[in-house]
C-alpha cells in the first residue's frame, strides 16, 4: 500500500474566462452609457472623424475591461491569504481595474471626443 500526498492548489472564486467576460461586460456597459449620454445618436460627427468612429471605443474599452478582469483573476492568490492581505488584494484589484479602464477609454476615444 502506498501513501498518497494531498496537494492543495489555490482555489479561485471564478475561472479566468468568467473574470474576462465580467470585466469586458462592465466596460461595454460603461462605454455604451458614455456614448449614448453624450449624444452618439443625435449628433453628426465632425467631418475629420472617420465614418464609423464609434466602433473603436466599442472594441478597445471592453478589451481594456477584460484586461482589468484578468488582473482581478491573477491577484486571486492574494485574496486567499486572509486578513489584511485580502483587503489589500481587493483594493489593488479595484484600483487597477479603474486605471486600466480609464486608459482604455482614453485610447478608445482619442482622436474623436478627446482630441
Amino acid at each position: 500500500m502506498s501513501q498518497q500526498k494531498n496537494v492543495t492548489t489555490p482555489q479561485h472564486g471564478a475561472s479566468l474566462g468568467n473574470c474576462l467576460s465580467i470585466g469586458a461586460g462592465i466596460a461595454l456597459l460603461l462605454i455604451l452609457f458614455f456614448l449614448i449620454s453624450g449624444g452618439w445618436f443625435t449628433q453628426q460627427p465632425k467631418p475629420e472623424w472617420e465614418k464609423y468612429w464609434m466602433i473603436r471605443p466599442l472594441i478597445v474599452v471592453p478589451i481594456a475591461g477584460a484586461a482589468g478582469g484578468a488582473l482581478f483573476y491573477f491577484l486571486g492568490f492574494l485574496r486567499n491569504q486572509g486578513g489584511w492581505i485580502t483587503a489589500l488584494a481587493y483594493f489593488l484589484s479595484t484600483v487597477g481595474y479603474i486605471i486600466i479602464l480609464w486608459l482604455g477609454t482614453v485610447f478608445g476615444l482619442a482622436g474623436t471626443w478627446w482630441n
